[in-house]
C-alpha cells in the first residue's frame, strides 16, 4: 500500500501542474501564515470582500496577457510589446471617452465624448492591429520576434503619449469604471471578462484542431507546413490574438485607475506574462504550453506580488525578492535540476543528506 501510495505521489508531481499548484499554495500558507485575515472573506456593500478576491481582481489584467503570450510562445516566439500595447489601449480608451461635465436639467453630469461601446471596440481593435503588425513582421518579413516586438515596444510607448499628449488622462464616466472595478453577482467583474476568454480560448484549443496546429507549429514550423498546416497564418493569428488580450487588459487597468498614462501604463507587464506562462510549464523551445497553467502562474505572479507588500518588505528590493523566488521555483520546475540534486543526494561520497 505504501509503495502504490509511493507511487501514486510520484505520478502526480510529475504532472506539469503539479509544482506550479504546490508554489500557489506554499505562498498562499505563507500569507495566511503572516496574515490571520488574508482568508478571511466577506460580504460587504453588495459583493464579496477580501485579500482573496483582491488578487483575483488584480490578477485578472496578467491571465489576459499571460493567455495571449501563452499561443505567442507555443510558436516559437515572444512578445515584449504588450505592456506598450496596453498604454496605447488604455490612453485611446481614455481620450474617447474622456467623462466632459456638462449640465442637463440642471444637474451637472459626466458624459462621454463617443459612446461607450464604441471607444471599447476602438481600443481592442487598436490593440488587435498592434498584434497583426507584430505577427506580419515575423511571419511574413521574416524578423527575430524579438526584434520586432522590441520596435513596437519603443515606438508603442511613444504612441499612447501621443494619443494623451503627453498627460495622465482622467475618467469621469462612471459606466467605464464597471469593467475594472464594478462586481456580478458578487464577484469583480473583470473575472467574468477572463473567465468569458478563458472558456472560450480553451474550447478552441480543445475542441477543434487549432491547439495541435499550434502545437506542430511550435515544434518544427516547416513540417507543418509541408503537413498542409498554414504555418504564417498561424502566427500572425496568435499574435493578433496577443495583442487584443492586452487591450483588454488596457481597458481592465485604466477602467480600475479611472486615468490612463501613457508612459507608466503597463510597465514591466511583458516580464510578468512571460514569467507567468513560464511558470505554467509552457516551454519557451515551442509547441509544449498549457493555458490553465498560464492562468496559474498570473496567480502566483499576483500572490506573491501580495506577500511582498503586505510582508512589508522594502519598496527598493522587492524586484529582487521577487526574481530570486520566481528562479527558485523554475528551478524545482525543471525535471534535470531536480534529477542531478537527486543523484547529488544519493551518491556515496556526498555530503549531507547522502550520509
Amino acid at each position: 500500500m505504501a509503495e502504490a501510495a509511493q507511487r501514486q505521489l510520484a505520478a502526480a508531481l510529475r504532472h506539469r501542474l503539479a509544482w506550479p499548484l504546490l508554489t500557489l499554495v506554499q505562498l498562499l500558507a505563507v500569507n495566511a501564515i503572516f496574515n490571520a485575515d488574508f482568508l478571511h472573506i466577506e460580504w460587504r456593500a453588495g459583493h464579496l470582500y477580501g485579500s482573496l478576491i483582491d488578487i483575483l481582481n488584480r490578477a485578472a489584467p496578467l491571465a489576459l496577457v499571460a493567455m495571449g503570450m501563452t499561443l505567442v510562445i507555443a510558436t516559437r516566439g515572444i512578445d515584449i510589446s504588450v505592456g506598450a500595447v496596453v498604454a496605447i489601449a488604455a490612453a485611446l480608451a481614455a481620450w474617447m471617452i474622456g467623462g466632459a461635465l456638462v449640465v442637463v436639467d440642471g444637474v451637472a453630469t459626466h458624459v462621454s465624448r463617443f459612446p461607450m461601446p464604441l471607444a471599447i471596440l476602438a481600443a481592442i481593435a487598436a490593440a488587435g492591429l498592434c498584434g497583426l503588425w507584430n505577427g506580419v513582421l515575423v511571419a511574413r518579413v521574416g524578423m527575430q520576434p524579438i526584434i520586432a516586438t522590441l520596435i513596437l515596444m519603443v515606438a508603442g510607448r511613444g504612441i499612447a503619449q501621443l494619443i494623451t499628449g503627453g498627460q495622465i488622462i482622467t475618467i469621469y464616466y462612471a459606466p467605464f469604471f464597471f469593467l475594472g472595478s464594478g462586481h456580478l453577482l458578487g464577484l469583480p467583474f473583470s473575472l467574468f471578462i477572463a473567465a468569458a476568454v478563458f472558456a472560450a480560448l480553451y474550447l478552441a484549443l480543445t475542441r477543434t484542431a487549432l491547439g495541435l496546429f499550434i502545437q506542430a507549429v511550435g515544434i518544427n514550423p516547416s513540417a507543418a507546413r509541408v503537413a498542409g498546416i498554414e504555418a504564417r497564418r498561424i502566427v500572425v493569428g496568435v499574435y493578433a490574438f496577443c495583442g487584443a488580450c492586452a487591450g483588454l487588459a488596457g481597458l481592465l487597468i485604466s477602467s480600475n485607475v479611472k486615468s490612463a498614462d501613457g508612459n507608466n501604463a503597463g510597465q514591466l507587464l511583458e516580464l510578468d506574462a512571460i514569467l507567468a506562462v513560464t511558470l505554467g510549464g509552457t516551454a519557451l523551445t515551442g509547441g509544449r504550453f498549457s493555458l490553465v497553467g498560464s492562468v496559474i502562474g498570473a496567480l502566483i505572479i499576483q500572490t506573491l506580488t501580495y506577500a511582498i507588500y503586505s510582508l512589508g518588505v522594502p519598496p527598493e528590493i522587492n524586484l529582487v525578492v521577487k526574481a530570486v523566488v520566481v528562479f527558485f521555483v523554475m528551478l524545482l520546475q525543471s525535471a534535470e535540476f531536480r534529477h542531478a540534486l537527486r543523484g547529488w543526494v544519493r551518491r556515496p561520497g556526498g555530503r549531507g543528506l547522502a550520509r
